[in-house]
């Protein structure tokens, strides 16, 4: 019997995942919460050895919740859940422990196949967002050059990036050109959008 604990922010679709994957032979739902805070205090308490966890989480988000069930319940395997998957967050959430990783309208029987198989050990993911996350583009980013577009994405400013990093402003200002030129984005927004989606941030 595989016991199953979900973790999604949305009751409807909480209750539907509930519903759907309680009804599925050999599966159980043991738990189901709504916050961060809450799946690793309920994987613990009800034995749960899988759970599905909603990458948009309120709290810390879905990938620090997979990255704390791996160190304090690993015995609870993750499968994570996304509205708008990408390569990135796939490389994301296998970094984070993961074992599968699914798109949010996944037919129901495909993910109670994919946490059978999350169960056994063995990675399960849409084969479509595996295919992107095998080509999708190495990091043409350094590291600084890193450093500075997360500030950004932070919402820090020229300025502020300058002092956090230690840089000048003028070399905040370049490395961001630099970054905007090596991502083909046509601002700082764009490239903040094509970093995070590629995994690189």
């Amino acid at each position: 019997m595989i016991r199953i604990l979900v973790a999604e922010h949305l009751p409807l679709v909480r209750r539907g995942l509930v519903a759907a994957l309680g009804a599925e032979p050999g599966m159980r739902v043991v738990a189901d919460v709504g916050g961060a805070e809450d799946v690793v205090p309920a994987a613990l308490a009800s034995g749960a050895d899988t759970a599905v966890v909603d990458l948009d989480l309120p709290g810390a988000g879905g990938l620090p919740v997979v990255a704390a069930l791996h160190e304090k319940a690993p015995g609870c395997r993750a499968l994570v859940l996304s509205a708008q998957p990408s390569p990135g967050q796939v490389r994301r959430a296998f970094a984070a422990h993961a074992l599968g990783f699914m798109s949010l309208d996944v037919a129901p029987e495909r993910l109670a196949d994919g946490l059978r198989q999350v169960a056994a050990g063995r990675r399960a993911v849409d084969s479509e967002l595996a295919a992107a996350a095998l080509q999708s583009a190495a990091n043409p980013l350094t590291r600084r050059e890193l450093d500075v577009l997360r500030a950004a994405a932070g919402g820090a400013r020229s300025a502020e990036i300058a002092d956090e990093l230690c840089l000048s402003v003028g070399t905040v200002r370049n490395h961001l050109s630099r970054v905007i030129c090596k991502t083909g984005a046509r601002n700082r927004v764009d490239a903040i959008r094509i970093a995070s989606d590629s995994g690189w941030l």
